[in-house]
């Protein structure tokens, strides 16, 4: 179900390249995206070519690559699977929406070989392309404001639990816990990427570092998470089944 409140604000500073050589899609498509997106975030290309080169251009200027590429399929000079693999190259993990008509699934496979998991059929269909733009540009948002999050020098964890990322201390209402030495470590591994659940082997080298030639067992680590559930419950530590363990943050 769509937001539009939300679809409107997620749309902000949102910045999306359209490559399509058929004049009169390109024409409908640039109207419809401009009722989402601000015009000076929207670029259009006319085939696959040129809108490598305006892809570029914009990395270039803008030290960033576009938050999402929507391309069309069949285009002269350099297709859309050309394209999007040139654009892979550059930034592997592109947002990308294939633009394909009937007459074009067959070339859907190698699509998909690639990675591309965000296909729409032509003639578009409205209802359709506005879900789609919220889900991708809900999850833009979403990155964004983690990485906003982790930019400074204090992560807001819980309501009222902080991490200090310069004097590594988690502080709960303005008050420093105390934590073991393997406890600092753990929480600081897992806060450097929380979106990600990070693995038993990459965390017990790190936490017995000083012991490693030791045989280490993953009971130890258990024993820290449990600790640290009991002595600060706000700290939401989940166990992802076969991954590892990662922190779940505001």
């Amino acid at each position: 179900m769509v937001d539009y409140v939300l679809l409107e604000e997620y749309c902000k500073n949102i910045s999306i390249l359209f490559v399509e050589d058929d004049n009169n899609i390109r024409k409908e498509m640039k109207d419809l995206l401009k009722e989402l997106f601000f015009e000076d975030d929207i670029v259009i290309a006319n085939d696959g070519e040129e809108g490598f080169l305006k892809y570029q251009e914009y990395s270039k200027l803008n030290n960033k690559t576009f938050d999402i590429v929507l391309t069309d399929v069949k285009m002269p000079k350099m297709d859309g699977l050309e394209l999007i693999k040139k654009v892979y190259e550059n930034n592997p993990n592109q947002i990308i929406v294939v633009l394909s008509g009937e007459s074009e699934t067959h070339h859907l496979i190698s699509f998909v070989n690639l990675g591309i998991s965000h296909f729409l059929e032509k003639p578009l269909n409205y209802d359709e392309f506005i879900e789609l733009i919220y889900e991708l540009t809900s999850k833009i948002h979403k990155q964004n404001s983690l990485n906003e999050k982790i930019n400074f020098e204090e992560i807001k964890i819980s309501e009222n639990l902080i991490w200090s990322i310069t004097t590594k201390q988690l502080l709960k209402d303005g008050h420093s816990i105390k934590l073991t030495k393997k406890e600092t470590l753990l929480i600081e591994l897992l806060l450097k990427t929380p979106e990600k659940a990070h693995s038993v082997e990459e965390i017990i080298p790190i936490l017995w570092e000083d012991s490693f030639d030791k045989e280490v067992d993953i009971k130890n680590l258990k024993n820290i998470v449990s600790r640290l559930r009991k002595k600060i419950p706000e700290l939401n530590i989940e166990n992802i089944y076969s991954l590892g363990y990662k922190i779940n943050i505001l």
